[in-house]
């Protein structure tokens, strides 16, 4: 486990629980390096002030916040600590709530919890609460210079905390031009579309899933590294422009694609029971 983010406790009306903040997810993109196209030589990014015609280093930079032209306050590091809000150091829990009224629109990053040895019981019984009542906590705490609102919720042996946006960072969907509810969709349009998606229905299974994209590029890296050959893929074929013949197609396909699931399921060896 990497190191904690943050430190502080998550308060459970008078019940104080000391804990440390983890990120939970880790980035799996493709990165590349900005290289100079004559030479191939990694290029370097400097931050250079106008006025004194000086490449300045990180040490020597500040953060302001502009409260007029050309005019800034300066921020120092402790300067954040002073601010008068109860969440620079607790995550505070303001209530509970079930986890489908929270529309998945909000989240924004996660993280895991872990209790500081002292915590380890009163983390537990917030932990059980939430499993027995199948709630979950609207909380909010200040991460990164902004009273962020999250939502804590039981997960894999531990508790999650999902920052969240308010509802002023959510754009309106009013100006998109959408269908209406009376839209023009006919019952056997739609009774097809059901048996689509009845056939595509099954329990979610994550582990199934990976980035395609990001393991053809990387062949690709490294057919290039290698110095074969990169071919084009082959292009996609036309698109079906009649709405129930593209419905019929994908029902045909997808049960074709079920027979041949369920076929090698039954071909599976299966171990025998002890």
């Amino acid at each position: 486990m990497p190191r904690s983010i943050w430190k502080g406790a998550v308060s459970f009306g008078m019940v104080s629980i000391p804990i440390k903040l983890y990120t939970a997810t880790d980035s799996k993109d493709v990165s590349f390096n900005l290289l100079h196209s004559k030479c191939h030589t990694r290029i370097k990014q400097q931050r250079y002030c106008p006025a004194c015609d000086v490449v300045v280093e990180w040490n020597d930079v500040v953060r302001g916040y502009e409260y007029g032209p050309d005019q800034y306050v300066v921020m120092e590091e402790a300067d954040f600590e002073k601010v008068p809000v109860s969440t620079t150091r607790t995550i505070e829990i303001t209530q509970f709530v079930q986890l489908d009224e929270v529309d998945p629109i909000h989240y924004e990053r996660s993280y895991y919890l872990e209790p500081d040895p002292v915590g380890v019981k009163p983390f537990a019984l917030l932990r059980e609460t939430l499993l027995r009542t199948g709630r979950v906590a609207v909380a909010k705490v200040s991460l990164r210079q902004k009273q962020q609102l999250c939502l804590l919720r039981p997960y894999d042996g531990t508790l999650a905390l999902e920052t969240m946006y308010y509802p002023d960072e959510i754009r309106s969907t009013a100006e998109l031009a959408v269908p209406s509810d009376g839209a023009a969709v006919s019952d056997r349009e739609l009774d097809m579309a059901r048996s689509l998606v009845d056939m595509l229905t099954a329990e979610f299974n994550p582990s199934q899933y990976q980035d395609e994209y990001r393991l053809a590029l990387l062949d690709v890296i490294e057919k290039k590294a290698a110095g074969h050959e990169v071919a084009r893929p082959k292009a996609a074929p036309g698109k079906v422009t009649d709405l129930m013949e593209a419905l019929r197609a994908s029902v045909e396909a997808a049960k074709k694609e079920r027979a041949a699931t369920e076929e090698g399921e039954k071909r599976r060896p299966r171990r025998a029971a002890v």
